[in-house]
């Protein structure tokens, strides 16, 4: 898994790729990021898979900011991301991932 960040320098707006290979997939069909940032919605728009069956999706977030996130993977199996920039507990005894948009 990886996350990259790009700053624009014409507005406080981080672009961030989300990145799950296809090996970490472990054969997942669809995964989506829920988080903060699109109030934990099942109903968000599945990650796109690439032909190398790697899954990937870029996120406009403010700059300055946290967020929550995890991975859905097939709507039922939850996910973290090692290359998240922190962990917080959550009500559920797990913890969610956190990707800062501070520079």
């Amino acid at each position: 898994m990886s996350i990259k960040k790009q700053y624009l320098k014409s507005k406080p707006v981080c672009k961030v790729s989300f990145k799950v290979s296809a090996e970490e997939a472990n054969g997942a069909k669809k995964i989506q990021i829920l988080g903060d940032f699109n109030n934990w919605n099942e109903k968000a728009a599945p990650m796109k898979t690439l032909k190398s069956g790697d899954f990937t999706q870029t996120i406009n977030l403010d700059a300055g900011k946290e967020y929550q996130f995890r991975y859905l993977m097939d709507g039922k199996n939850w996910a973290n991301d090692v290359a998240a920039d922190g962990k917080i507990a959550n009500d559920f005894n797990e913890h969610n991932d956190v990707v800062a948009t501070v520079q």
